[in-house]
């Protein structure tokens, strides 16, 4: 058995014999991973409640899959799970009792087991310690009251735990936390590329896959991100009393109770008890001939003065929040504080002149200088514009892209140079250990022998070569240091884990399994980020480069390019090069008709509602029609405009002789024949 084990666990490659404690350990922690604990703890199961048996259960699920991904000699996958159920264990302690303890033990000591083990595999896994047990809990019979609730549901206060057991409604108590704590990024906006727009986006998940799993508050992501202080950011908390409702709704079966899963959430907040948020004002976009631009000139100032009060405010002061300018233009408590066209009048304007109350900035702040001031008066008489596509966007973000667009290539290449130290450090990647090195175009990083990041290195001009299909090949070579305005970035990480951790920690998301590349572009970060080791062929990391590689010189050539076309553009010309086989061919096909079947027009592919996955699906596809022989050339004109510095709209109007969302409605027309 022992033999058996060693060669499926691929440990026969220490000898026949098991006097080694290495290996010994090893089939012992493969054996204790493999093995099924559905027997040996099934009286202890049986005994618990149906939440505290859900939670064995999916702790007991995330252990053999990491058995079984060791037993693989995937040592990352492995290392993976066993950190997804040390997050589990602990979650699942702060709320244990003595009784529960002893129901996951068993698993407990599997993990710490799994642990040291990996570390032999050379894989870094967060410190483990094995909680102590907590006492039992032993309630009274009459330590629980049960009344009716005023929606209708049944309510159970333990009075020993002082906790409250309720099945919540989620139009009348859920929708509301989810619009109050997280509409901002993920009911307004798609940040991190989740969206909860509706019930049915809550649900689908982010393209690394669903953040809430019916029944098992332990297993979903939303609940986890939450009771680890991950989420929701931006100085905003979700109270104990929020987190026991949305994990009470959960645990009974996360339903919905409304009459629409696809109606937006803000419209089942009516019932909150504090107001709903008043309507952005609409914005114009700048016609040119305005004098004070409003990412240029008044974003700095805003983010110079205004943090910590209106711009990433524990508590905001007077309700106002600047943190975008849409809420900028919505005011505060005052009402609004922008006139368009009336900059003297304007409240901001009296306030930083002293005019009306208390002058600002406050705090002890130094006033603003009266040229700033007359600024941000200028911007309003000429009607307080931006790009209707940036009213969401972060002001520091513009601030950035500001700076940006002020910096020489140089100066970009040595900022991005001192991300990059930042970024492996996050990452918990010794920066001394860091191979560097620089090609035209690109200055590569990474924990590899020097021969593979000179491999990468070139494997990426060669994939930045590939889309002289879209513009000529006299772009990449005549002025190298205009692709990406400096260097951009190469992050090469070794092994999967190493990947999953970067994105997790320089990127704040999670990323879907079967990635090994994406590539990232704000401005200021560009970069590919992917795994490569020293084992692999050159046309292998070239394939895995192509589509981010392409995707970040398209999205490169101007601030306002959409992510669907640049990423689509990338997608496609990888899809067209690649040698996938018949199976994966017919299984993307088969994606791509549900994905075209879901939609009667683009309306939810331009709005961003669409789960990612899904949305890049469609957008490879609708790229892919204008690589066609018949539109090759008309792209080509889009591509030859964005170089001339024309916006996206005009540049594809031009171009391609109708909007990008008639040109997304003709093309879903012509796929549904």
């Amino acid at each position: 058995m022992f033999r058996f084990l060693g060669r499926f666990a691929g440990l026969d490659r220490f000898g026949s014999s098991c006097d080694c404690p290495q290996l010994t350990a090893g089939l012992m922690f493969l054996i204790a991973l493999l093995w099924s604990n559905d027997h040996a703890n099934a009286a202890d199961v049986d005994t618990l409640s149906p939440r505290d048996r859900q939670i064995v259960v999916t702790v007991e699920s995330t252990v053999r899959r990491a058995g079984r991904a060791f037993a693989s000699d995937d040592y990352e996958a492995s290392g993976e799970a066993v950190a997804a159920a040390m997050r589990q264990i602990k979650i699942a302690m702060n709320a244990a009792d003595g009784i529960l303890f002893d129901a996951l033990l068993p698993s407990i000591d599997r993990v710490a087991n799994a642990r040291a083990m990996l570390e032999l595999e050379g894989i870094t896994l967060p410190p483990f310690r094995r909680p102590e047990r907590p006492p039992d809990a032993k309630p009274s019979d009459d330590s629980t009251m049960t009344s009716a609730s005023s929606s209708g549901t049944n309510v159970v206060f333990n009075t020993n735990s002082l906790v409250m057991d309720v099945t919540p409604s989620f139009t009348k108590t859920v929708a509301p936390i989810l619009v109050n704590k997280c509409g901002r990024c993920h009911v307004d906006g798609n940040r991190g590329g989740f969206s909860m727009r509706t019930f049915n986006d809550l649900m689908t998940g982010p393209a690394e896959g669903v953040v809430v799993f019916a029944g098992d508050p332990i297993g979903s992501r939303l609940i986890e991100t939450i009771e680890t202080g991950d989420m929701p950011r931006g100085g905003t908390r979700v109270t104990p009393q929020e987190l026991n409702a949305l994990k009470a709704w959960v645990s009974a079966g996360a339903k919905f109770d409304g009459e629409s899963a696809d109606v937006v959430l803000t419209s089942l907040t009516t019932s909150v008890a504090s107001p709903a948020a008043p309507t952005p004002t609409r914005t114009e976009a700048p016609s040119g001939m305005e004098t004070v631009s409003f990412a240029t000139d008044i974003a700095p100032i805003l983010v110079d003065n205004c943090v910590g009060c209106h711009i990433d405010a524990m508590q905001t002061r007077g309700g106002l929040r600047m943190d975008t300018l849409a809420q900028l233009l919505r005011g505060g408590d005052s009402g609004a504080v922008i006139a368009p066209g009336r900059g003297d009048d304007s409240l901001i304007v009296q306030k930083l002149r002293g005019m009306a109350g208390d002058r600002m900035p406050a705090g002890g702040r130094p006033p603003l200088s009266e040229g700033q001031i007359q600024l941000i008066a200028t911007w309003i008489d000429e009607g307080s514009k931006l790009e209707p596509n940036l009213v969401q966007t972060p002001v520091g973000e513009l601030s950035r892209i500001a700076w940006v667009n002020q910096s020489t290539p140089e100066q970009m290449t040595q900022r991005r140079h001192e991300l990059a130290q930042r970024h492996f450090a996050m990452a918990s990647v010794d920066a001394t250990r860091l191979s560097t090195t620089t090609t035209d175009h690109f200055q590569a990083y990474g924990d590899v022998a020097p021969s593979t990041l000179g491999l990468v290195a070139r494997q990426a001009e060669k994939a930045l070569a590939e889309a002289d299909t879209i513009w000529p090949p006299s772009r990449i070579a005549g002025q190298p240091e205009t692709i990406f305005h400096g260097l951009a970035t190469l992050y090469v990480l070794p092994r999967r884990y190493d990947y999953s951790e970067f994105a997790t920690m320089v990127e704040r998301r999670g990323i879907p399994a079967h990635w090994q590349s994406h590539w990232h572009s704000d401005g200021l970060s560009t970069y590919v980020a992917l795994v490569a080791t020293d084992r692999d062929e050159a046309d292998d990391l070239g394939q895995r480069l192509l589509a981010p590689v392409v995707s970040l010189a398209i999205s490169s050539m101007g601030s306002d390019i959409p992510r669907w076309f640049a990423d689509g553009i990338g997608r496609a010309i990888a899809m067209r090069d690649n040698g996938q086989d018949r199976i994966a061919r017919e299984a993307a096909q088969s994606d791509l008709m549900t994905a075209i079947g879901s939609l009667k027009d683009g309306a939810a592919f331009f709005d961003g509602s669409l789960p990612p996955e899904r949305a890049d699906r469609l957008a490879a596809a609708v790229c892919g029609s204008m690589l066609q022989s018949s539109r090759l050339r008309k792209l080509k004109m889009v591509m030859l405009e964005l170089e001339k510095g024309m916006r996206f709209e005009d540049a594809f109007a031009k171009g391609m002789s109708t909007t990008p969302a008639a040109y997304f409605d003709a093309w879903l027309a012509y796929a549904k024949r």
